[in-house]
């Protein structure tokens, strides 16, 4: 039973109930096509669909071979082994740069500011395509087409931005008088850095963090223009089999990320609650 304030008029109960079951029934609109992906890659069919069998529950028309298929071939396991190894990578040199640059922009005195954060933005602005082009090109020139380098240094940039939106709104109440107070009692600023800056601002690193690794693991376009066949990764092993030869595979390999995903965003939920709790002990 929903309860109301009291003060809360029929119509405004109304709308609220309205509301409340227009976001409930988007989010089934969202959630539905991936749900219906984890029963479908138990079938033991090589089909996309729901067998009769399926349907009518038998066992035997459920099957985990699919997920064996995983573990058997080999390139499955060197996609899985380069999507967190290009992931892991690229999310270090990402979260570094960013916090780095979230900072320096959360100063005041910086100088054209909003020009400079257009411009550190403009991958989540730009069309990928556009991107991707630009780098294929540029990256020819340096011999970085087809190398881990390349692929890891495309996709740091393009988790960059990630990490210094959720940077710089842990910034945003950031009380720079304990910086000074630090460095007034002869602190270093590195000490300052770590042991004041970092622990305050920490939710906000890690948040940055998974989601740059979720930029990274996603990515499909830059790993087609850049990628060669040693540096291929699961989004691009999915794109290839269903143009050339279609495998419920595919759709064992998109539950397990689902399943990645949900853990991560379950971790993203549990680190803004935590930022909260220190945010109002503070006040």
């Amino acid at each position: 039973m929903i309860k109301f304030p009291r003060y809360y008029t029929p119509l405004q109960k109304l709308g609220s109930l309205s509301l409340s079951s227009a976001a409930y029934l988007i989010l089934a609109f969202l959630m539905l096509p991936i749900l219906i992906i984890i029963p479908l890659s138990f079938n033991a069919e090589p089909f996309f669909t729901f067998t009769d069998g399926m349907l009518a529950f038998d066992p035997a028309a459920y099957s985990t071979k699919w997920y064996t298929e995983i573990i058997n071939d080999d390139k499955w396991i060197l996609a899985i082994k380069n999507s967190f190894f290009i992931g892991i990578c690229a999310t270090l040199i990402a979260t570094f740069l960013g916090t780095l640059a979230a900072i320096g922009m959360s100063n005041s005195d910086m100088p054209f500011k909003r020009a400079i954060m257009a411009l550190l933005l403009s991958p989540m602005i730009v069309p990928l395509i556009i991107t991707a082009a630009g780098m294929f090109f540029f990256y020819t020139k340096l011999n970085l087409a087809g190398s881990y380098l390349g692929i890891i240094i495309a996709h740091a940039v393009l988790g960059t931005p990630f990490v210094i939106i959720t940077v710089n709104a842990a910034l945003a109440g950031f009380d720079y008088s304990l910086v000074n107070a630090s460095l007034g009692m002869g602190a270093k600023p590195t000490y300052t850095f770590f042991k004041i800056i970092m622990p305050l601002i920490r939710p906000g690193v890690i948040s940055g963090a998974l989601f740059a690794f979720v930029t990274s693991f996603d990515e499909v376009i830059v790993v087609l223009f850049l990628a060669g066949p040693e540096q291929r990764t699961i989004p691009r092993m999915m794109f290839s089999g269903l143009r050339e030869q279609i495998s419920p595979t595919i759709l064992a390999v998109a539950t397990l990320l689902v399943f990645v995903s949900a853990l991560l965003l379950f971790t993203l939920e549990f680190l803004r609650g935590r930022a909260e709790r220190i945010r109002m002990g503070e006040l």
